[in-house]
């Protein structure tokens, strides 16, 4: 969350087009952002400040709101404004979050972390049932491959589709390329088109894609978002290949 109107702005241009497409749309926005590579990097505007954003999101239209959390003690501070709360991938294998998210009885999105098959996403989900909560997605974000690149092995998807549980794709992180010597995490924009087709002709049950007005403005993640000027085409694309494979 840069600023609200940016968000108001993004949310409802996004909405019109899901609206026209009949596609069902959750808002992300995260109100800190916790795990950028340098200290000089933009973290956020202030956490109760970003977390009414999407609050206000959420009421203004009519959509439900998602929302990372980095430590046990944010769940309930970031459950009284959203929807579903999103474990980041390097985080997922954390019990106390896990735990303390499933307990404030929002949906739980999980975040597959970039080190682990597909089949241990199985234990990362049964730690937030287990504690009570059977409102549980899993999101794949790409396997490191070697120090800069990441990779989607398409064959996780059916895989963690088998505990029974939703699984989305994050077509724009998937497509970073971290741990650049700039200390600025760089990407492939230019794949997402590519990225998602195979993901809904694989069956996933949603897409996760970081969009943005001017992606090179952005204050994170620019380099591997999708202008916004671009979704609806990818979007309209994206419903042909979901109804021919049904």
């Amino acid at each position: 969350i840069e600023d609200e109107d940016m968000a108001l702005r993004i949310a409802e241009r996004i909405v019109k087009i899901t609206d026209k497409l009949n596609i069902p749309y959750i808002f992300k926005g995260s109100y800190r952002k916790a795990n950028r590579s340098r200290l000089d990097s933009f973290t956020g505007i202030g956490d109760e400040k970003a977390l009414k954003v999407l609050e206000k999101v959420r009421n203004t239209f009519g959509v439900a709101v998602v929302t990372d959390i980095h430590a046990a003690n944010e769940a309930d501070m970031a459950a009284a404004y959203v929807d579903v709360l999103q474990i980041p991938a390097f985080l997922c294998r954390q019990t106390d979050l896990l735990v303390a998210a499933a307990r404030t009885g929002k949906i739980v999105n999980i975040k597959k972390g970039q080190f682990l098959s597909p089949e241990a996403m199985r234990f990362a989900a049964d730690k937030v049932i287990e504690a009570g909560n059977n409102q549980v997605m899993l999101t794949d974000r790409g396997t490191m491959f070697g120090y800069y690149d990441l990779i989607v092995d398409y064959r996780g998807i059916p895989k963690m589709q088998s505990f029974g549980l939703p699984v989305i794709l994050d077509v724009t992180h998937s497509l970073q390329q971290p741990n650049q010597t700039s200390g600025v995490t760089g990407g492939l924009p230019q794949l997402i088109e590519t990225m998602a087709k195979a993901g809904v002709a694989v069956g996933v049950d949603g897409l996760f894609m970081e969009t943005h007005e001017n992606p090179s403005e952005a204050k994170s993640d620019g380099a591997n978002m999708l202008k916004l000027d671009l979704l609806e085409g990818l979007l309209t694309k994206l419903v042909r290949i979901r109804q021919s494979i049904r």
